[in-house]
């Protein structure tokens, strides 16, 4: 084979408006010539990873010895200005489908037809960025249609889009893209297989321009013997597959039809498709992501549905695999869903082929979906126990040096974690590990404080878009006095997640709610950090009124969410301040009826049908009398534990508490001032430490220490809030209950 030239050049940033991004690299016409290139041809750039562009005429001025790249393929190249790299032609065929993908809002805004106008000229490799800034394609060619259409459909915010060729056909080199050429929003373009070319002689890869490949790019696929947690699982799927796909006519002679059609659930993260094609192998799969086919217009989806049930069908059979379904078909019931569940069944009727489903919302899918000629079989994937997570992190870092991990501690504390969420804090772990030792220029070595340090970055998929509460190392230790409230809130929370083999051996279900009342100011929302940290439970927290809206089943919506969530971060605790103002007695609002929804949802999430299983409900209100009487019933928030103001020597606790971090002078005795705070809450108390230093400041900004004169002050600004009245009133009613019981 002859010599391909080649030119060692120095990288310089192209700054022209009229190339900006568009992926044209100009070259000095003597070294264009001494390539034998044209202007416009292909050319290949080698720094620390290889791209192609098209060639153009440097303007004058350009050294010899320059090539002038825009800030997009000098990315591509992996060089920074002024960097050496490689240049040399490139061969360039004419591309038949290119995949490309971008942001939310490209996808969805722009069509297909325009993505091509946009690209159409540029030269691209798998895995290059490429701009929709479309290029100059030479004398009586105009760009300004595709620019129109860009702007009409996604905003100013076309100039700035960049988009990641994710596949190409041809797969091997770089492409241009061509009139002809489709042009696709997708995840790849893998080859298909020599045997399924429908033109039977064809190069490997080769399909007719326009059409639309279904078969993707197959991730790398886990052996089942490595899957953890999910055993159970992944022997029922590989069971009904091999029923079904290798040995139908045991199932035909019990007059059964050997169809398979699964529906896979499970919470985000959990690894759903990677079960499914762990029991899928060594069978052929054809895969479709939901979302991106989704995002795409009726036409479109219905398209790349039909193409994939007869690549399915067109060979030896294999698995059909949809992931995150709820996408593609949501339980809105669009028109064209009718078609693609028409060819989905065509799909589960063919002999040899079975059809797998993904989802993390089965109550957002289409109902027709579950029916008996589809997916008539359901597999469900839950969140990892503490067991099964510590397993997961062994086998996330089997091939990590590491020293002395506690395992079991950081299982115990990622509650709510699923496989995505284990591999994201292992990488957030790396990240700090790899940091010491460029620092220290040590050996990288993953430690227990690496991993305890990513506990306060990385946040589980199961809690994102809740409000928590900040938990900290706080633990019932933390809290000063309250023997007996804190006694009550161990067995009732504590206790039924710590020890329940003690109430199966007894046979008796664990409290499912407790209800914390008191004045305000009185520390129930500290009591319930304290607990969640004593329990290393996640905490969804909601205030009463934040569940309340004005649109007809949003309330009880918003309710069965909560719960869910909860469920799915399990153990974890819900925490509903100010419950009084969520759950009031039915009958004697004038909220249109919104009050008594909520209440009826809040009850049937408490004792539904549906257990609650390693989730307690707190509530917490300074007017238990307003609170409807049925969800303080046995089986709901049948707890109730009272939060009475601090006494003299819970208050020097409280004191000693909040002061830890202020410098006290020696004549600040704070047992004698609390015996002195009648009537001051632990929000007072606090409040006036805080004030006591500021007065401090006033005094003397540049003072070191708060003295008996700076508190005195203080006292003077921060007056006991604490109802008298309201306080007798709440003891009453603790006193009543406790006599009714």
């Amino acid at each position: 084979m002859p010599e391909v030239p080649e030119l060692v050049l120095s990288a310089r940033l192209n700054r022209s408006a009229a190339d900006a991004r568009r992926g044209v690299v100009r070259v000095h016409p003597e070294a264009l010539a001494a390539l034998g290139l044209r202007e416009w041809d292909g050319i290949t750039v080698i720094g620390s990873r290889r791209t192609a562009a098209v060639a153009g005429v440097a303007p004058a001025g350009t050294p010899a010895g320059a090539v002038l790249l825009d800030d997009v393929t000098l990315s591509n190249a992996g060089v920074r200005e002024d960097a050496t790299v490689v240049v040399s032609p490139a061969t360039v065929f004419g591309a038949r489908r290119i995949a490309v993908t971008g942001s939310a809002q490209a996808m969805r805004s722009v069509a297909e037809s325009t993505l091509r106008q946009a690209l159409l000229g540029k030269v691209v490799t798998v895995g290059d960025t490429v701009s929709l800034l479309p290029r100059d394609l030479g004398p009586g060619t105009s760009t300004v249609a595709a620019s129109q259409a860009l702007s009409r459909t996604f905003g100013i915010a076309w100039t700035s889009e960049l988009l990641t060729v994710t596949g190409t056909d041809p797969g091997k080199g770089p492409v241009s893209v061509q009139p002809n050429s489709a042009v696709v929003w997708g995840a790849g373009v893998p080859p298909v297989e020599a045997s399924h070319d429908p033109g039977g002689g064809g190069p490997q890869g080769a399909v007719e321009p326009g059409k639309r490949m279904t078969v993707r790019e197959r991730p790398s696929v886990v052996p089942v013997a490595e899957l953890t947690g999910v055993r159970a699982q992944s022997g029922k799927l590989t069971e009904w597959l091999s029923l079904a796909l290798d040995e139908p006519e045991l199932l035909k002679t019990l007059g059964a039809p050997p169809h398979l059609g699964v529906l896979i659930t499970g919470p985000a993260g959990a690894g759903k498709a990677t079960l499914a094609r762990a029991v899928s192998t060594p069978r052929r799969i054809v895969e479709l992501d939901g979302p991106a086919v989704g995002a795409t217009e009726s036409g479109t989806r219905l398209r790349e549905v039909a193409l994939a049930v007869s690549e399915i069908g067109s060979g030896a059979g294999g698995v059909l695999l949809i992931t995150d379904i709820d996408a593609l078909l949501p339980a809105d019931r669009e028109p064209v869903a009718t078609l693609i569940l028409d060819q989905l069944r065509a799909a589960v009727a063919t002999p040899g082929v079975a059809f797998l489903a993904t989802t993390s919302h089965p109550a957002g899918i289409d109902s027709r979906l579950r029916a008996p000629e589809l997916c008539d079989r359901e597999v469900a994937l839950t969140l990892p126990t503490a067991a099964v997570r510590k397993d997961l992190l062994a086998q996330l870092l089997r091939r990590v040096p590491t020293d002395r991990l506690v395992l079991d501690e950081i299982a115990s504390r990622t509650p709510g974690f699923v496989v995505s969420d284990l591999a994201a804090l292992c990488r957030e772990a790396a990240l700090r590990a790899a940091s010491r030792a460029s620092r220290e220029h040590t050996d990288p070595v993953l430690t227990q404080a690496d991993l305890v340090g990513a506990l306060e970055v990385i946040r589980p998929l199961s809690r994102s878009g809740t409000e928590e509460l900040a938990i900290g190392s706080l633990s019932l230790d933390d809290v000063g006095d309250m023997a007996e409230t804190k006694q009550a809130l161990t067995e009732s929370v504590l206790w039924p997640l710590r020890h329940p083999d003690s109430f199966a051996r007894l046979g008796i279900d664990p409290p499912r709610g407790v209800l914390l009342y008191g004045p305000p100011g009185c520390g129930k929302t500290f009591l319930v950090r304290a607990l969640a940290g004593s329990g290393q439970l996640s905490v969804h927290a909601v205030k009463g009124a934040e569940l309340m809206d004005k649109w007809v089943g949003s309330s009880e919506r918003a309710v069965r969410e909560l719960f869910q969530r909860a469920r799915d971060s399990a153990p974890s605790l819900i925490f509903l301040d100010e419950v009084d103002a969520l759950a009031p007695r039915r009958g004697q609002s004038g909220d249109s009826g919104v009050g008594d929804r909520v209440v009826a949802a809040l009850l049937t999430e408490l004792d539904g049908v549906e257990p609650l299983r390693e989730v307690v409900v707190v509530g917490a209100t300074n007017r238990p009398e307003l609170i409807d009487p049925a969800l303080m019933r046995p089986g709901r928030l049948d707890r109730l534990v009272f939060v009475p103001p601090p006494d003299a020597a819970g208050r020097a606790d409280i004191l000693r508490t909040a002061g830890r971090s202020v410098p006290l002078a020696d004549d600040v005795n704070l047992t004698d001032l609390a015996e002195t705070l009648d009537g001051y809450s632990a929000a007072d108390c606090s409040a006036l430490l805080r004030e006591a230093a500021m007065a401090a400041m006033r005094r003397d900004v540049d003072a070191a220490d708060v003295t008996a004169a700076d508190v005195a002050t203080a006292r003077a600004a921060v007056r006991p809030s604490l109802d008298v009245a309201q306080v007798e009133s709440l003891r009453a009613y603790a006193e009543r209950r406790a006599t009714d019981n």
